[in-house]
């Protein structure tokens, strides 16, 4: 086949460079992949595929960074967004849509007994921090070293804007170590309001890790007998583990959970629930924004979750997942390349072992782009219900030439 080029991309990054700061921000960036060897940006999308501005096909791994659960364009949760759209999205009050997404989550997540909506995860994170803040008069949240919370200034992974204070109160160990969290929380006994994790260790350029055999039973009774709010950032694996919230996948209850990007399929919504000891409290943060009460994407998530059970989304999920991740490891093998595919089926990551840079991560996943498999060397990526048997077996092709160059270039 040709080898893609993204003629238009680069001219369009161009034009960006002179009126956007960077050309294109966050983790969208080019240089956040292989500046040159990606498409820059997206025309449209359908299923499991997108195609660039330079009319390019590409099966989709990474799903729009993990909100596209069903597929792009699907046609059910068009048509219920459409049908809001049309009695109006935006107004002055709130809607009753607002009141069923909430019902229906409480029927939903175990542990909750009220809702509250956003629009990004940054949102639902910093709130449920204040939350804890509120309810326990103590300034200190412990988070877990590599685990992203967020943009805003307490969790930022970045440097530009931020400043000391901002972290001050902000404390960190590392995934799987109890005896490092029990140091903190006897360190810092009576200082620390919550603690903010997410269910597995999912760091970028780093292998991602499960919860070792007690750990979250250790989190939580440390919580519990401390009196410290324990928060799951359900962000990303939300809906993708477990339709009720990747805790009880993992068996743990935690005092109030985060979710968004899966959970409406693309569309713009997130939420923090939680137990009824926080209700009082929560209702006393000033949380608003100008577009958190729209009701087309409350539609939606209650509309995608309702799909998600209709097709049992997330065993499917599991099973496409584990047929990309066991023919990618049996490809590696073949090519006498070593490879480490860690996560659960539906976020799965991969990485060659015997490297620290990634660049034959970074080789591999140009190689795939080229030929119209789009795939992240740095980042997890997504399975979405759209996927299909006949899209990993065309993906599987295009990975053993991708494989067949990095044993060219680096050996082994």
């Amino acid at each position: 086949m040709k080898a893609y080029k993204f003629d238009r991309s680069i001219e369009l990054f161009k034009r960006a460079g002179n009126v956007i700061p960077g050309g294109i921000y966050g983790q969208r960036h080019p240089g956040f992949m292989v500046p040159g060897h990606f498409p820059y940006f997206a025309a449209r999308g359908e299923g499991c595929r997108f195609w660039d501005v330079d009319g390019q096909e590409y099966i989709d791994y990474m799903c729009g960074f993990g909100p596209i659960i069903l597929g792009y364009n699907y046609p059910k949760i068009k048509e219920v967004v459409n049908k809001e759209k049309a009695l109006g999205d935006c107004f002055d009050l709130s809607t009753e849509k607002m009141v069923e997404l909430a019902e229906y989550l409480v029927s939903l997540v175990s542990v909750a007994e009220w809702a509250v909506f956003g629009k990004n995860g940054s949102d639902v994170t910093t709130y449920a921090t204040q939350i804890a803040r509120e309810h326990t008069g103590k300034k200190k949240i412990i988070m877990v070293q590599s685990e992203y919370h967020g943009s805003h200034p307490w969790c930022s992974p970045g440097y530009g804007g931020i400043i000391e204070e901002d972290k001050a109160n902000t404390l960190i160990f590392k995934w799987n170590d109890t005896e490092g969290f029990l140091e903190l929380v006897d360190k810092y006994r009576g200082e620390i309001a919550g603690v903010i994790m997410t269910p597995y260790h999912h760091p970028v350029y780093a292998d991602h890790e499960f919860p070792k055999d007690g750990f979250w039973e250790i989190i939580q009774s440390t919580c519990n007998k401390e009196s410290i709010v324990l928060i799951l950032d359900d962000i990303r694996a939300g809906f993708r583990l477990h339709l009720r919230g990747s805790n009880e996948y993992f068996g743990f209850k935690p005092d109030s959970i985060t979710f968004c990007k899966a959970m409406a399929n693309g569309h713009p919504i997130s939420a923090c629930v939680g137990r009824d000891e926080l209700r009082k409290v929560a209702s006393r943060i000033f949380f608003t924004g100008t577009f958190y009460f729209s009701r087309a994407p409350m539609a939606a998530a209650i509309a995608t979750i309702e799909e998600l059970k209709a097709i049992d989304g997330i065993n499917y999920m599991f099973k496409i997942g584990k047929m990309l991740q066991d023919g990618l490891g049996q490809l590696a093998e073949s090519h006498n390349l070593k490879v480490s595919i860690t996560g659960p089926p539906s976020i799965p990551f991969m990485r060659f072992k015997n490297e620290d840079n990634f660049i034959r991560s970074q080789l591999f996943c140009s190689e795939c782009a080229k030929r119209g498999v789009f795939l992240h060397p740095h980042h997890n990526w997504f399975i979405s219900c759209a996927h299909t048997e006949d899209d990993i077996k065309k993906t599987l092709e295009v990975a053993d030439a991708a494989f067949r160059a990095v044993k060219r270039k680096f050996g082994k």
